[in-house]
């Protein structure tokens, strides 16, 4: 439950919020914080820092961490294959007030756009320090997740960057076509070479199984990905099954 609003006007007023003792987190759309929690927190907006440009630098794309799915979706420098991912993650509505920062910290592991972004190995820059790290890196610094509130302790994401000459390709598996995904498969290559194989659909994140400069082994990695990836949804062997059948498809649309 938020029990206190602040809405810096510049970096150093917010980050002075983020790391102060009592628990205050970042407010992008709100799609997350707005919900009911257990737990009480404040809240630092971020309306006003100016995190909702996208520019490309070179072949990299750079989303402020405050730019919402769907103007990212409308982006004409994304890949129309990375395109249909952000559709994929939200409603219209949510879309629009969603935003990349937020949506990436509480992404669990049936978010086509977590799958899409570790798969390309996408990076995030982090205050204080001025750091870039992966998204993959990013995953494993996330805390409250087991609470339902995920964030990053004392750190703000200001930017989120993209390759856009990565080839990129996504399949799922839901109960309707406007569901959650129940298995995803994503799969990103490099001109040199370099393959990365994502699964997800369960869990509180999706699973890097594969990285290497050559495809061999991926329907090994991808079964040993989702050894235990049971849950109310689905079992785990039909969750192996289904992602080496579309780690498959994914992988033939890359190379």
């Amino acid at each position: 439950m938020i029990t206190e609003y602040f809405r810096p006007q510049t970096l150093d007023e917010a980050l002075a919020l983020i790391e102060r003792e009592s628990l205050t987190l970042p407010l992008g759309g709100g799609t997350l914080l707005n919900g009911p929690h257990p737990k009480t927190f404040a809240v630092a907006d971020l309306q006003a820092l100016g995190f909702e440009n996208i520019s490309m630098r070179g072949k990299f794309l750079e989303a402020g961490a405050s730019v919402t799915l769907q103007a990212l979706a409308e982006s004409p420098d994304l890949q129309e294959s990375v395109r249909k991912v952000v559709l994929q993650e939200a409603t219209f509505n949510l879309r629009n007030q969603a935003t990349i920062a937020g949506t990436l910290i509480a992404a669990d592991g049936r978010s086509p756009l977590g799958c899409a972004l570790l798969a390309m190995d996408a990076a995030v820059k982090l205050l204080p320090g001025d750091q870039s790290t992966s998204y993959g890196q990013l995953i494993h610094m996330r805390a409250g997740v087991s609470e339902g509130l995920p964030h990053l302790k004392k750190q703000l994401i200001t930017q989120v960057t993209i390759n856009t000459e990565v080839v990129f390709a996504f399949e799922y598996i839901a109960r309707s076509p406007a569901d959650r995904p129940v298995v995803t498969a994503a799969a990103a290559a490099w001109s040199s070479g370099r393959m990365r194989v994502v699964v997800g659909g369960w869990g509180a994140h999706p699973r890097l199984a594969f990285d290497a400069p050559e495809s061999g082994g991926i329907e090994t990695a991808v079964r040993s990905a989702a050894a235990e990836a049971g849950d109310q949804w689905a079992t785990a062997e039909y969750r192996q099954e289904t992602a080496v059948i579309l780690a498959k498809r994914v992988v033939e649309q890359v190379i």
